[in-house]
Formats: structure tokens, sequence, C-alpha cells
């Protein structure tokens, strides 16, 4: 598909108090109307001025919602009056995200798209280039490096309580064993954008590179077990150059369900249960401004540590998803980093064609070193 053409707007950075960056969303359903549009409005410094979807049903909560951002059929109408836009959110679906990256990049916007960040690695690569050329910036949405489980994980490694680490398993599963046959996501095959790889999965291996690296060795196993074209029962296996195995499970047909994360390592090990709760609390209604956002309710809700001294339960952190967005407004504004680089949702995309290939010749793929790093 080619890239809409669309006049090329100026967007001179003449930002309001407290350096305002003006924010369009394309799409409205669950991605833009639970994590994004929320998280824009309670970002200090963001402010929500556009809104794009064809939905007449989504216009109306749009509108019922945000009533002072304008509304448009599509990105075609949102770009032909962006001149108050400093940054585009893409929480379309995935088939349109190429497409429309450069629509926006091309008017001069920047950039963050909704995970995964295209439809494969070629696809990234040619959105980073035209970043780079035009000198915006691009994010994408990996916003479950915020979340309290993986936060913890994160102290314990830093701690270096835990050690060496040597296997980590993570876990996305679900009991669906119904298909929705409204969700694109279910029915749509990976090709178009479909499948729980490129969608939960693409978290989960986020998040293992985040923690070690570049794998050197992919095994997968990929499978559609409800019967629709894209797939919704996987494993995939990363070998990391100083011994890191990460097993990876994302599953709907899992009526019961391992641990969230399980660590181990030299030092000991540490054992997640249940889910961040900030999804639950955005679809709810909660804002990320109320008091107890990101935090687990229940003294139960507690990870286990297995280590010297015998084992202990230890306290979740807050979730912090509005880090993302804060850390958005700093890299528009003051020229930071990007709080997920487009180059990390490549890498991903790397190892979903390397497990693809894995689980289609029933083999380890040895991982080439990505030409990004």
């Amino acid at each position: 598909m080619p890239p809409l053409q669309v006049p090329r707007q100026p967007h001179p950075y003449t930002l309001g108090r407290m350096d305002e960056v003006g924010v369009g969303l394309v799409g409205f359903g669950l991605a833009g109307r639970v994590f994004h549009a929320p998280l824009i409005a309670a970002t200090p410094g963001l402010r929500l001025r556009a809104i794009a979807t064809s939905n007449p049903e989504r216009r109306r909560a749009a509108a019922s919602t945000f009533p002072d951002a304008r509304l448009a059929a599509d990105l075609r109408e949102l770009l032909g009056a962006a001149s108050d836009l400093q940054l585009l959110v893409l929480a379309s679906p995935n088939r349109h995200h190429l497409p429309q990256a450069l629509a926006a990049l091309d008017a001069g916007l920047n950039l963050v798209v909704d995970k995964p960040l295209a439809l494969s690695s070629s696809e990234a690569a040619t959105m980073i280039l035209a970043a780079r050329q035009r000198g915006l910036r691009l994010a994408v949405f990996h916003n479950r490096r915020w979340d309290d489980d993986f936060l913890l994980l994160r102290q314990v490694l830093d701690s270096g309580r835990l050690g060496r680490i040597r296997r980590l398993e993570s876990r996305f599963e679900r009991w669906r064993p119904e298909l929705s046959p409204g969700s694109w996501r279910e029915v749509e095959p990976p090709e178009s954008g479909g499948g729980l790889l490129l969608d939960l999965g693409t978290h989960l291996i986020d998040q293992a590179l985040t923690l070690g690296g570049a794998p050197e060795l992919v095994y997968a196993e990929i499978r559609s077990r409800r019967g629709a074209a894209g797939d919704d029962d996987s494993f995939v296996s990363l070998t990391f150059p100083d011994g890191l195995l990460v097993h990876l499970w994302v599953s709907a047909v899992a009526a019961v369900s391992g641990p969230r994360f399980l660590a181990v390592g030299t030092g000991g090990g540490l054992s997640t249960s249940g889910l961040d709760p900030q999804e639950a609390q955005l679809r709810g209604g909660s804002s990320p401004l109320d008091r107890g956002f990101g935090q687990r309710p229940g003294a139960d809700q507690r990870a286990l540590w297995g280590g010297e001294g015998g084992p202990k339960r230890l306290a979740f952190p807050p979730g912090r998803y509005l880090d993302f967005y804060s850390q958005m407004w700093r890299a528009v504004v003051e020229g930071g980093e990007v709080p997920v680089p487009g180059e990390d949702g490549l890498r991903t995309l790397e190892v979903v064609e390397a497990a693809r290939e894995s689980a289609r010749r029933r083999q380890v793929v040895k991982l080439a070193p990505s030409p990004s790093s």
C-alpha cells in the first residue's frame, strides 16, 4: 500500500504555557480510547487536540470524553489541519502503521506508534529511516516496560540479589476458547497484522530484549488452536550469548496459567502471578492521576522471593504507564531520548520473524546481528 499523500505542513515550535505539545490521535478503539487518550490527557505539557476515527459510535465517545478535541474522519483530514500539532499517536490497526507513519512524518510530526511498530522488520526500517531523514522523533508504545511486575523484576536484578540470571519464564496466558469475530487481531492472518504473537507476544519479546540484549538463537512453536487465520497459542525460546535462557508463552486457550514471571539466578529466584492493574483500571474509567492508580489491591498481591534467608514476599511497586508519555514530552520539547526507540521495535520484529521461520522449519534459527545495532 503506498503512503498517503498529504500537504506538507510547517510545524514551528511556538509552544504555549509549560511548552505545551499538541497531540493528534488516530484510532479510538481499545488502544486509543483505553490507553493512549487517558495517558495523554494526564501528562503535563501534552494537549489532545485532534482525534481521527471513522466509526460513528467511537466519534460520539470521543466527543463526549474530549469535547475540546476536534474530530476528523481519517488521517488525511486530521493532517489537513494539523498546524497546531507536534506529535501524532497511531492507535490504528497494524496494517495501517507504515503508510500512516510515513504520511505523518512527511507532514512534520513526531510519532508514537502503538505496538507492534509495523508488520515486518523491513517496514520498521523504512519508518526509522524516514524519521531520521526528517529529524523527527519515533517511539513505539511498549508500555509493558512499566508494568509493576516488570519494574519489580528489574529492581531485583539491579540490586544484585538475584545474582547472575540464568533462566527467565514469561507468560501472557488467557482462557478465551471462543473467537471474537469483531476483533481483527483474532481473525486476520499474521501478514495483515493478526495473531497473538504480533500482539501480546511483542510485549514479551520486548521485555526479554530489554533485560538480555540481542539473542543468538530462536526456537518457536506457533499454533492456531481455534481455527482462525491468526495464531493463538505460541511458545518462543530465546538463547542469549551470556547463557541466559528465556521461555515465552502467549495463549488464548490456557484454562490454567503458570506464573507471570519466573526468574532464576545464581543468588535466588523471583516468581510473580496476576497482572499489572493499570489496564483494568483504565478500562474501568480511572485516571492515571487518581490516588492508588497502578497499585495492586490486597496484601496477598505480592511476589514470592526465594533465596538466602528463606522464602519471603515482596511488594510490587506502582505501575507507571504515565512515564512513557512524560518521557515523550521531554523528547519532543527538550530533545531527550524517546521512551522506546523505533530501533527497539525493529529488533522485536526481527525476533518475531525468526520465531515464525523456526516454527515453519521446526528447528532452531540463528539470529543474525541486527544492522540497526
